[in-house]
């Protein structure tokens, strides 16, 4: 088996595992197990900074991405698309399938989002039911400020819907504090459990626009509706993947337990960008940069291809390219979760520095000795 250090999925620790592996209960009829559902959610909603109500889902990230333009688009809503990457521009296709119109604000895919630049454009026009926000955009590894950016949004009376599958529980989000509408996040990436569920948090302003819509939503399974009440009915809208449930529940044990889990995040994202410039390779954004991975370039006369399939051949670890408009252009490092240890990252380095020895593509350093010596110097 080969080691994970992609951006999602990521490894899985032991402890998640072997939750996954307890007795099965019957998730519809068992009320310990609604109380059990009740206290990951909890659990999930503590972590994230906020007292909002948070609802886990049976499907991978995009279902959360698609059941919050879902739950909150009616025809003819405008909605803001904020567009500087690749899942920054997809957001679109959810709000056109709902019957919403989307407007793209688009901007430099190599750059964070400039506040003072957006407030500008919102000064002419405000007129947005809400707002679609990538906190990380995976991809790219595109960190936008929702710290910022939420809270202006919402002095224009616009609603936020935040992507942050590939950003939460790597870089610390503070849902509440940032005035995120409905937060979501997924199973595989930072949170390093199984892919297969998404969860959502959901503001009371969210709650109240899904209330006073005019239509019903166009789906069953992408609404967050439909699980209005299912405590105190003791009734989830369909059966709800046990096993699952308790390996996330297990792996969000393990995040509230790591103390030093955003500390040693920040302290890998920052020596792994040192490498990646002091070795010539540089990096492929020119600012922005997230805690959970991180993208150079190509080099000339090399192939995406050529470096993973190296790394994985000669080191066995798996690294990631990309897609869309940057598919064979960059290689994608994942240091989030699991993945996310000195040990781990540093035998990356030393795979990256074999391929491109491999490959006769020159460095300045090596990546391994400037990753050891940055990382320690912390």
């Amino acid at each position: 088996m080969y080691k994970i250090m992609t951006p999602g999925p990521t490894q899985v620790r032991e402890s998640v595992r072997k939750a996954r592996s307890l007795e099965c209960p019957n998730s519809d009829l068992d009320p310990a197990f609604f109380d059990y559902y009740k206290q990951t959610c909890e659990l999930i909603s503590s972590l994230l900074h906020t007292s909002e109500e948070t609802l886990i889902l049976s499907g991978e990230g995009i279902l959360g991405l698609e059941a919050a333009c879902a739950s909150m688009t009616e025809p003819g809503d405008r909605v803001l698309v904020l567009d500087n990457g690749i899942y920054g521009k997809g957001f679109a296709d959810f709000v056109s399938m709902y019957g919403g119109i989307p407007v793209l604000y688009t901007r430099d895919y190599l750059e964070t989002l400039d506040v003072k630049e957006l407030e500008e454009y919102l000064e002419k026009d405000h007129d947005f039911k809400y707002a679609t926000v990538v906190h990380c955009d995976t991809p790219s590894g595109m960190l936008n400020d929702i710290r910022s950016i939420c809270p202006l949004l919402k002095k224009y009376g616009i609603l936020t819907v935040v992507d942050s599958v590939a950003g939460v529980f790597g870089n610390e989000v503070y849902a509440e504090e940032s005035q995120v509408d409905i937060l979501c996040g997924g199973s595989q990436k930072a949170v390093s459990a199984p892919p297969g569920l998404t969860f959502v948090t959901v503001s009371e302003d969210a709650k109240k626009a899904m209330a006073e819509r005019k239509t019903p939503v166009a789906s069953f399974y992408a609404n967050l509706r439909i699980f209005e009440g299912y405590y105190e009915k003791q009734w989830f809208p369909y059966t709800m993947p046990s096993s699952d449930i308790y390996g996330l529940h297990q792996a969000m044990e393990d995040i509230r337990n790591d103390k030093d889990l955003y500390r040693r995040h920040e302290r890998i994202g920052k020596a792994v960008r040192k490498a990646l410039r002091e070795s010539g390779l540089g990096l492929h954004l020119k600012s922005g940069y997230s805690n959970t991975v991180s993208v150079f370039d190509v080099p000339k006369d090399v192939t995406a291809s050529q470096i993973l399939n190296k790394v994985l051949e000669d080191s066995g670890i798996l690294l990631a390219g990309s897609f869309d408009v940057l598919e064979g252009k960059v290689i994608r490092i994942g240091h989030m979760g699991a993945n996310a240890t000195y040990e781990n990252v540093k035998e990356t380095m030393e795979a990256l520095d074999c391929a491109m020895r491999g490959l006769q593509v020159p460095l300045s350093a090596s990546l391994a000795e400037v990753f050891e010596r940055e990382y320690a110097s912390k």
